[in-house]
Formats: C-alpha cells, structure tokens, sequence
C-alpha cells in the first residue's frame, strides 16, 4: 500500500517552472506589487472583460456552481490591483450566463458575448458537451476560449481549434496513472464503468489502451446513462462480469450515484475514479459510505499541502480556500480550473500589451503558468496544458481526499 508522499517528479517540475514564472504570476494576479512605496491601482474606464458560460442549474451545476464560487473570489483578488496591459492597468469584468447544462443555451450565449466588441475572450463549459457546443462559435469569432471541461476532442484536431485551450488534463495521462495504480494494487481484471458522451469516450479509448500496457485485463466496459436514465442496470451489469475492481470515468453528480448503485449491487471492492468525480458533491452524506475507500487521480491542488506554502501560487491558493470556506462552508479541494483559466488569459493579456483576440490567442499557446490546480505549459501544437506530473494519487478515508502519492 502507498503511503502518503509527494511526488518528486512534481516538487522538481513545479521549482523549476516557478522559477521562470513566478514574475508572470505575480503580475497577473496584482499581488506583491508596489510603486513609489503605494499600491497600484487600476485605470478607471478600462477592462479586461471575460465571457463566462456555466452549468449553474441542471445536471452539471455540481460543478459549475462551484466554479462559479471560485471566479468570484479570484476576481476580487484579481481586481484589487488590477491587470498591466501595456500602459494601463486594467480591472477584470466577468459576464456570467447560467447554459443550465443545455449545449444548445450554451451556444447562443457564446454567440451573444462574441458578437459583442468588448468581449475579449471566453471560458466556462464544465460538461464536454457545452464546452464542445462553444467550440464553433470561438472559432468563428476568433474569440480565445478556454474550457473546463473533461475530453480530449476538445481541443483536437487542432486545426480546428485555434481558439480554444483546455485547462483539465488529457485522460491519457490519467489513464496511465490508473492502470498503474490498479496493477500496483494487485489487481488482474476491472470493469470500466464509463458515461455517456465526450467525456466518456476519452476515458474508453484512453484505458483500454493503458490497461493493456499495464498487463491489465477489461473484463467489460459498460456505458453510464445519462442523467435521470437506469443507473442501478449499468451497475448490475458491472458487478456481474466479477471483476477485482470498478473504474467509473464520469463527472459529479453521476460518479457519486454509479458508486451508490455498484454498493447497492454487490460490488464491495476497489473502486477507481477519475479527475471528474472530484467535486463536493461526491463527498456528500449520501455517497459517504459508498465512496469510501475509493481512489481518485487528481491535480495536486485537491492536497494543499503539496502546493508549496512560501510560493505565490501556495498564498493564491491559502486566500482562496480561506475566502470559499467563509463564505460558503467546507471546502472539499475541487480544483480550481476556472480561477486557473482567469489566470491564463490575464497572464496573455499582460504579455501581449493588448486585449486584442488574436494577440490573446497568440500568447496563450506560449505560455508556461502555475497555476492553483497544476502546472500549465501550453504550445502551438497542444492547447491541453495541464501538465502530467501535476497529477497525483487520492484516496477517500474518512470522508475526505487524502494524498497518497
């Protein structure tokens, strides 16, 4: 069994990239700035406006609402210096529309901020679908995007999407870490247990593949149904191919209620999740009993201790956690990738002197950031930054995440 440690390979690759960011960081996000002995401030009348489309109700508000939560707080943060461009000092202006987790709503609020000339870019799209519906609208309008979402077609082929980044990371670096860590548990065969849609099929594809390098049997991969459908047939299904263990690749709140229906159906042993299960939903008294003891592959920041305390992003990520907990209770660690994703286009704009689209763009695809979920490192030929070593191994012991590895 593993026993609780940081990795490495993460402490090596996050020291070094700080070093060479920590200006940037520090830049973007106002803080530890002074001039003249006075803090600056930003210039009245200018702004750096963000379009944000989020699943605030339906089935994907377990995640958005949240995100929601977490743009707030770092806007405030953002905005108490403001954002350098060029020679102006520029505040942070959030337009946030509820899609209500319908890709169509998500679409024409897409088209509505980019048609409008003050817009300078865009994030949002916690499920695959909506994030996916976004895509053709961002590209058409030449309107930066960044997604929160889980699925690799997001952002490939890449030659169609110029526009669009993505800051969760890719499920075959997840992949990976899951089969080995099923292999290091010992076990031979597992069933996959993935949802419906995008992000279910990255998760098919990309564990298949890791399963078989890993000398790992698939006993069977059955399909989640989508909201509201049978979950307690698919989990039945699950159970009755008696494999050692389960992994459920899905988004909150349908990790949670897949794992109630395996318990429900007789599965008592391992269970593996993927980075989507990670909200505050998953930990909620009704999935306690049923999530215990399950593994998760996560970006370090779900473990706090691993984001270094004497760095700027450690501070960044105290405050924020600190200000969540105040202001809306306990604080489960869900990965802030849409406070990273503000970061990242705040970063672009001071880089480029501008809030021109197309200079965001240009300095988004060439920039290394440390950000509070993980560390980002995005080029022309990948618009998936987070990088491979900020991902980590959790375990549910005692209602909460704890790191492993």
């Amino acid at each position: 069994m593993a026993t609780p440690a940081t990795s490495p390979s993460v402490i090596t690759r996050r020291g070094v990239l700080a070093a060479a960011t920590g200006t940037m960081l520090l830049s973007a996000c106002g803080r530890g700035e002074e001039r003249d002995g006075a803090l600056p401030r930003p210039t009245p009348g200018h702004e750096l406006v963000i379009g944000a489309t989020l699943e605030l109700s339906g089935p994907g508000a377990a995640l958005g609402v949240t995100q929601e939560r977490v743009l707030a707080i770092s806007t405030e943060a953002i905005n108490d210096k403001g954002v350098a461009v060029g020679n102006l000092r520029r505040t942070v202006r959030l337009e946030i529309m509820d899609n209500r987790s319908d890709p169509r709503l998500a679409a024409r609020q897409a088209t509505e901020l980019g048609q409008r000339d003050d817009v300078h870019a865009l994030l949002g799209g916690t499920l695959a679908e909506t994030s996916m519906s976004v895509i053709g609208v961002a590209q058409e309008l030449r309107l930066p995007f960044v997604s929160l979402a889980f699925g690799d077609a997001i952002t490939v082929p890449l030659a169609q999407r110029a526009f669009i980044y993505k800051v969760t990371p890719d499920a075959g670096d997840v992949a990976r870490q899951l089969a080995q860590l099923i292999d290091a548990e010992g076990l031979r065969r597992v069933v996959l247990l993935a949802e419906e849609g995008l992000h279910g099929n990255s998760g098919v594809r990309a564990m298949t593949g890791a399963l078989r390098t890993a000398g790992v049997g698939l006993a069977r991969t059955v399909r989640l149904p989508k909201a509201g459908g049978d979950v307690g047939r698919a989990a039945e299904q699950a159970v009755a191919a008696q494999a050692d263990g389960v992994v459920v690749w899905a988004t909150a709140p349908n990790s949670g209620a897949a794992a109630r229906a395996l318990r429900k159906a007789g599965h008592s042993g391992h269970l593996f999740f993927d980075p989507g299960a990670v909200a505050e939903e998953t930990l909620e008294s009704h999935n306690a009993l049923a999530v215990e003891g399950a593994y998760a592959i996560h970006p370090s920041s779900l473990a706090a201790s691993t984001v270094a305390n004497s760095s700027a992003t450690g501070r960044a990520y105290r405050d924020l956690v600190s200000q969540y907990i105040r202001r809306h209770g306990a604080y489960s660690g869900f990965a802030p990738y849409a406070s990273d994703a503000l970061l990242l286009i705040a970063t672009a704009a001071r880089l480029a002197d501008s809030v021109d689209r197309g200079r965001l763009r240009a300095y988004l695809q060439n920039q290394i950031t440390d950000g509070m979920a993980g560390m980002y490192s995005f080029t022309p030929i990948r618009h998936s930054g987070m990088e491979r070593q900020s991902l980590g191994v959790y375990r549910v012991d005692g209602g909460a995440w704890n790191r492993l590895r």
